[in-house]
């Protein structure tokens, strides 16, 4: 029987997904080795919500879907926030650690790419699944799952390359999800880390913050902050035009973060008198309903009954990919940034990097910071390598793999 569809508008997808994170709250709260493992609560919810989807379309055969217009503008308030918060010293403190992110990205996708070949090569599979079980869906998530499982569908005559990549992304953004924070969690406890105290809000408030200044935020604060952010965005969308003149494109959620670390490190400088959003409150307060409401939305609206196709053994090759990915944290990603607590935090956002998406990433190193303390260089360099270069890298990767 062909399952129907129910559409949810926009403003309704956006109320459910504030029920969802209110729903992952209270599961945190109720089962407490959630919150000890940094799991975020709109991971928590969103799991919840899509778990629930998954029943009505099995028991009535009925498709929920979601307008979400409202989280791709979310995830652009969310990265100019981040942007904003980027000072100077910050950037500079960044060089070295990007460079070293690099290397390790890349050679985790190389890494990525050889468990997939030889576990299809072992299973018996198709040879044209090892790209769309390797850093087709996994390393590029979605999106390049989309745009390259045609051309390898075509390329090994493959049938239903575009289910089987898209069942591979979906489960592996649930396995980013629910790994990031447990494997930071581990090497906090394991090597006694702890994040420096913030005088200074970035992105991560407690839900209940009982600071005498907790409530000192007003609604020209709010609305001086969303003017900045509005600013840093339209120039995100000027750049954006302009790059449509240049072979290599950007998503634009990067061309909004670099909008705004190049106002945040000018216009204080120019106009000192000016009062500028940078690390207070009120950014902090708009980057963090962005970034929860965005992933509510994103893994509540995840159709997970695309993973009955998979298989055992594609079940099997993607087990070891989440183990693969664990092991190269572990021992190379957290040794190589540092043993300290950015390395840490970059270990739960490298989860998201290696398995779903850069908002995982991000998210997964908000539940950490927001228990342990800021680390704001990492919140800078890893959109810059999951967003920008390792899509370089991936798409040579993926044309040798193809060819």
């Amino acid at each position: 029987m062909t399952a129907s569809t129910i559409q949810f508008s926009g403003l309704v997808s956006f109320t459910i997904a504030i029920l969802v994170y209110f729903a992952g709250a209270g599961l945190n709260k109720a089962v407490k080795p959630l919150a000890r493992w940094n799991i975020p609560e709109a991971v928590t919810g969103g799991m919840l919500a899509a778990l629930v989807t998954l029943l009505v379309h099995q028991v009535f055969s009925t498709a929920l879907t979601f307008d979400l217009q409202a989280r791709d503008m979310l995830l652009l308030y969310f990265f100019s926030g981040i942007g904003l918060n980027a000072r100077l010293s910050d950037l500079l403190t960044g060089g070295k650690p990007l460079i070293i992110l690099i290397v390790l990205t890349v050679g985790y996708l190389v890494l990525q790419n050889v468990i997939a070949i030889g576990s299809v090569a072992a299973l018996g599979l198709p040879q044209g699944l090892a790209p769309l079980l390797g850093s087709v869906s996994l390393v590029g998530g979605h999106g390049t799952t989309i745009a390259w499982a045609p051309i390898i569908a075509a390329r090994f005559d493959l049938t239903g390359a575009m289910e089987v990549g898209i069942a591979a992304a979906t489960l592996g953004l649930v396995v980013a999800s629910l790994m990031g924070g447990p494997i930071a969690g581990l090497l906090l406890k394991r090597y006694r880390l702890e994040g420096p105290s913030a005088p200074d809000p970035v992105v991560g408030l407690q839900a209940h913050d009982s600071g005498q200044d907790a409530g000192k935020i007003t609604y020209v604060d709010i609305l001086s902050t969303l003017l900045v952010l509005n600013v840093a965005i339209l120039l995100g969308l000027v750049l954006d035009g302009l790059m449509e003149a240049v072979p290599i494109k950007l998503p634009l959620f990067v061309l909004c973060l670099l909008s705004a670390i190049f106002i945040t490190n000018t216009v204080p400088r120019v106009l000192p008198r000016v009062p500028w959003p940078t690390r207070t409150r009120a950014l902090a307060l708009i980057s963090d309903l962005s970034l929860n409401i965005f992933l509510a939305m994103s893994l509540m609206s995840m159709q997970l009954w695309t993973l009955g196709g998979l298989g055992a053994a594609l079940v099997v090759v993607l087990a070891l990919q989440a183990l693969g990915a664990a092991v190269y944290i572990l021992f190379i990603v957290f040794p190589a940034m540092g043993r300290n607590y950015q390395a840490a935090v970059l270990s739960a956002g490298f989860t998201g990097i290696s398995l779903g998406a850069t908002p995982t990433a991000i998210a997964n190193m908000t539940a950490v910071t927001r228990v342990h303390g800021p680390a704001p260089t990492a919140f800078i360099i890893l959109p810059l390598v999951s967003a920008f270069f390792i899509d370089i890298v991936n798409a040579v990767a993926i044309g040798f793999m193809v060819r």
